[in-house]
């Protein structure tokens, strides 16, 4: 179960636009955190959370970070991203993880 979160939704048009593209926000322990960096557009990238409006999700910047664990070269790699771009992904992905533990049957 997720904490509280709040996303800002905008209406979907038949084209995207950067006006339908909104920041979005976390509440986590009544402490809100802002992702001005991170977008989210439900026609987009299948209405994934994306980097600054770019066709470059969240969880693809993640990946980035495992598969290219020297900065320099995800920088080369991804010459879009900035480094706050990675930071507010590190960040959106670790607020939106459960720490919750659960039971699971043995195998």
């Amino acid at each position: 179960m997720r904490d509280e979160s709040t996303f800002i939704r905008t209406d979907p048009s038949p084209r995207p636009s950067v006006e339908h593209m909104q920041p979005l926000k976390y509440s986590k322990m009544n402490v809100m955190q802002r992702f001005d960096r991170i977008t989210w557009n439900p026609n987009q990238m299948n209405g994934q959370p994306c980097i600054r409006g770019m066709r470059l999700t969240v969880r693809r910047v993640v990946e980035a970070v495992a598969l290219y664990p020297n900065r320099d070269d995800l920088f080369r790699n991804y010459p879009e991203l900035e480094r706050d771009d990675v930071q507010q992904a590190l960040s959106f992905a670790a607020a939106n993880l459960e720490d919750t533990a659960r039971e699971t049957a043995a195998a």
